[in-house]
């Protein structure tokens, strides 16, 4: 099989994968927010999971991608490491999330109070679960990733998806308000996690284990989670310091806006996010066999394609954020608009990170990924320290576009001194991206004051997609015959 046939087998049971998640998770925040809680329950709720979301820092360790790296790479030149490295790996994880989420559960009403939510403890006594449940998830993501059987870690998505919507719906029907909630993510993940042990088993199986465990082995394991955890906690202080620290200084409503605008953000980055974790092996594997030109032309070729999603989507974004969240969300939630238009930018930001990030890890240059996302992220913290108390939820916002900013554009320079990328070939992109954009926010924005429901928000959004498609075919950015014959 070639490379590119790789590419798109993993890349379409990804979007698969994605395809259920956006889904999933979509169909359980409109019933959240429009149903079954208030904008307080529900910023609590998300509060509770951001505060997970610290935690996962230090039960993941940094251990999921480096195992994955490791598998990666002993899975071609000595086969015999892989049981090894699979059983050190997951023995980490044991011992740090009985640390971790112990120590969540046992003082959950320290945490809240020190939060100053009192109302958090009810769900942060579920730490050790969903502390558990993820955590392998992940690790069990990132091991297949390892293994480069995409298709079969989409199927893992898949399955904690649907479990995930079923029991939450269920929870919620018997009146479990945020906790019921709560428990619906915590047996979503477990199942996942069920599935994923089966397969990551049964392909360790086949591999004949060594006699003894490669030299320095677990010790380099640890190593390089090292960086893999100054990256992650990185993430933290971009994903969940600020939406806690929005619950410290402001309301759990605000947090509730905040939350909204991001995983409205999410659904739109979900396509990056599986060609992002699709191709990131690639990288790696042609760089390993001195073939850095195929590697900086599929990148290349990559980042066009998600320029061109993204940029458009941002701006529409921006048009029809109010609409949005009036008709889908209701009237109650239009505080999240402002931070939604800033959110744009981060959009497409985190779509560039999305195909990036991975990569870096994968060509070795995990260090250097946690540098720039280190050090960006404290910017970001500095910010919202500065900008939340004193221009409220949509601080939190600008700091996040800005702190991004910076990091992406350090990121993209370390892939270009790896690969080699061709720098006039992307910016000739952008620029006709750009051109695309201006046409087809000017037809949405003639028909803006059309939009008086749900139906006429979809139909203005589905033309402006239209013409979106129509300018980037007659601007030579996309091939439709081409597109939809990779995707059959």
């Amino acid at each position: 099989m070639s490379v590119s046939q790789k590419i798109i087998g993993g890349l379409k049971a990804q979007l698969v994968s994605e395809g259920v998640r956006v889904v999933a998770n979509g169909l359980v925040i409109v019933l959240l927010a429009r149903e079954f809680l208030s904008p307080e329950e529900y910023g609590l709720l998300f509060l509770a999971i951001s505060v997970f979301g610290v935690a996962l820092l230090f039960s993941q360790f940094g251990i999921a991608k480096s195992a994955a790296r490791y598998v990666a790479e002993y899975r071609e030149k000595d086969p015999g490491q892989v049981p090894h490295i699979v059983r050190t790996s997951l023995l980490y994880l044991v011992v740090s999330i009985l640390l971790v989420g112990g120590t969540i559960t046992l003082f959950h009403d320290r945490i809240a109070a020190l939060i100053g939510e009192p109302a958090l403890a009810s769900l942060l006594v579920f730490g050790l679960g969903y502390i558990a449940f993820e955590t392998l998830r992940t690790y069990l993501s990132h091991v297949l990733q390892g293994f480069n059987r995409i298709a079969l870690s989409a199927a893992v998505g898949i399955v904690g998806n649907v479990g995930l919507i079923t029991f939450i719906l269920l929870f919620l029907a018997l009146g479990g308000g945020a906790v019921g909630a709560l428990l619906g993510y915590i047996v979503g993940y477990g199942l996942a996690c069920a599935a994923g042990l089966v397969i990551v088993f049964r392909l360790v199986g086949g591999y004949e284990r060594a006699s003894e465990v490669g030299h320095d082995l677990p010790r380099r394991i640890l190593e390089y989670s090292v960086p893999l955890t100054a990256t992650g906690g990185a993430n933290v202080l971009y994903k969940q310091a600020d939406t806690i620290l929005i619950g410290v200084f402001l309301t759990p409503v605000a947090v509730g806006y905040y939350t909204l605008a991001k995983q409205i953000a999410d659904f739109v980055i979900a396509p990056a996010s599986s060609l992002g974790f699709t191709v990131a092996p690639t990288y790696g594997e042609h760089k390993a066999s001195g073939d850095s030109a195929s590697a900086a032309r599929i990148y290349e070729t990559t980042f066009e394609y998600v320029v061109l999603l993204y940029i458009p989507a941002a701006a529409g974004l921006v048009i029809v954020a109010e609409p949005t969240i009036r008709f889908v969300f209701g009237a109650d939630y239009l505080g999240a608009v402002p931070v939604m238009q800033v959110l744009s930018g981060f959009v497409v930001l985190q779509a560039i990170d999305k195909i990036t990030n991975d990569g870096l890890d994968f060509l070795g240059r995990a260090r250097a990924r946690a540098i720039s996302k280190g050090s960006t992220a404290v910017l970001n913290f500095l910010l919202n320290l500065l900008l939340i108390p004193w221009i409220g939820v949509v601080g939190a916002a600008i700091s996040t576009v800005f702190g991004f900013t910076i990091m992406v554009l350090f990121n993209v320079y370390i892939i270009h001194r790896e690969l080699g990328l061709s720098i006039p070939r992307l910016a000739r992109s952008v620029g006709l991206v750009c051109l695309v954009t201006a046409g087809m926010c000017g037809v949405v924005l003639f028909f803006l004051p059309y939009i008086t429901n749900v139906f006429w928000l979809f139909a203005i959004v589905g033309l402006g997609g239209l013409v979106w498609l129509t300018l980037s075919a007659l601007c030579g950015l996309l091939d439709v015959r081409e597109a939809v014959s990779a995707l059959r």
